[in-house]
This record gives C-alpha cells, sequence and structure tokens, in this order.
C-alpha cells in the first residue's frame, strides 16, 4: 500500500492551464504561450514548498504533429520560463497515444497520474489537480485527487457543461485562483 501524502503535491494539466491551447495542438517552443499569471501561480506554489507534476494528454505525438525532442523542447521552454519566475516543475508525465489507442495513460483513465504517484511514491488522495477538461476532472477522481477547474482554456464550456456527478467541483477562473484556493487551505469538498 501506498503511504499517505508525506509531500505537498500540485498536479496540473498543461493547454488550457498553464499555456494557451490550440486546436491545432503546440507544435513547437514557438507556439507555447503561457497564460498570463500561470507562471508566477506556479511560483507561489513552488515558494510555498509545493512540488509540482503536470499531467498532459499529447496526441500530437501519435498524429505525427511533432516529435518527442519537440515535445521535450517544449517542455523546457516551460520549465525555463517557470524558473526566470522562481517556480519549478519537477515532473512532467505525458500520455502519446492517440484517442483510438484505448491506453491506460490517456485521461481521463487515470494512468498518468497513477504514474505520478509512483514516481513520488505517496497516494494521491486529496492531492490537488488543476484542469481545464471534464476528463481532467474525471482522472482526478479515480485516483482520489481533489479536482479543481479553471475557466481558461476549455474550462469555461466545461463549467458549463458539468454533468451532475462533477457539480460540486471548485472552480476557479484560472490557475492564479486555482492557486490561492489551495494556499488559503481550502480542500476537496
Amino acid at each position: 500500500m501506498i503511504p499517505p501524502v508525506s509531500m505537498k503535491l500540485v498536479i496540473l494539466d498543461r493547454d488550457g492551464v498553464v499555456n494557451r491551447d490550440s486546436d491545432q495542438y503546440i507544435k513547437s517552443p514557438l507556439e507555447w504561450i503561457p497564460l498570463p499569471g500561470a507562471l508566477k501561480a506556479v511560483a507561489r506554489l513552488t515558494n510555498a514548498g509545493y512540488t509540482i507534476a503536470i499531467a498532459s494528454n499529447q496526441s500530437g505525438l501519435a498524429r505525427g504533429l511533432f516529435d518527442v525532442d519537440t515535445l521535450n523542447w517544449i517542455h523546457q521552454a516551460l520549465r525555463l520560463r517557470a524558473a526566470a519566475l522562481g517556480g519549478r516543475i519537477d515532473l512532467i508525465a505525458f500520455c502519446p497515444h492517440g484517442p483510438a489507442d484505448q491506453c491506460q495513460c490517456r485521461k481521463p483513465l487515470p494512468g498518468l497520474l497513477e504514474e505520478i504517484a509512483r514516481r513520488f511514491s505517496l497516494s494521491l488522495e486529496g492531492v490537488p489537480m488543476i484542469g481545464d477538461a471534464l476528463r481532467d476532472l474525471e482522472a482526478a477522481r479515480r485516483v482520489g485527487a481533489w479536482p479543481i477547474l479553471v475557466r481558461t482554456g476549455k474550462g469555461a464550456q466545461t463549467a458549463a457543461e458539468l454533468p451532475p456527478a462533477f457539480r460540486d467541483t471548485a472552480i476557479a477562473a484560472d490557475l492564479a485562483g486555482a492557486v490561492d484556493l489551495i494556499l488559503s487551505g481550502a480542500g476537496p469538498r
């Protein structure tokens, strides 16, 4: 059995939470554009002693829109820009599969989050998971994490269409607002 959380961890979706989302996919470091205030929010979490992991579906790999080296360069840009403001991204877990691949790591399935739990040797019970899509909330619930929805990216549409089982989900305007919730000591409802 995995021991209870012994570190302060926050899990973030990437596109639509940390950076602008695109229906054409983020295919290069130049297309990776952080959302206003997002990297400062990452820095606030870092300065408050949180470990930060990203869990991101990246089906653009399966679709041949970019390769793993390019994705690594995108993630290096993210890490460098966060570090310039005092933030740190400790782990980036991604699913390289397409929607039809029936893998276990593509959100809403819990594989990416389970990978994060294994990498840090901890339970995700009550760990904040911030996303902009229902699949993020579903994956969080499957591992006992605390789902938080942001209205950036696809979040406003997601909030308007939340199924009854998710109507009690914490909702914030953006990543900075979600960080405010976390740092205020609010927890799962």
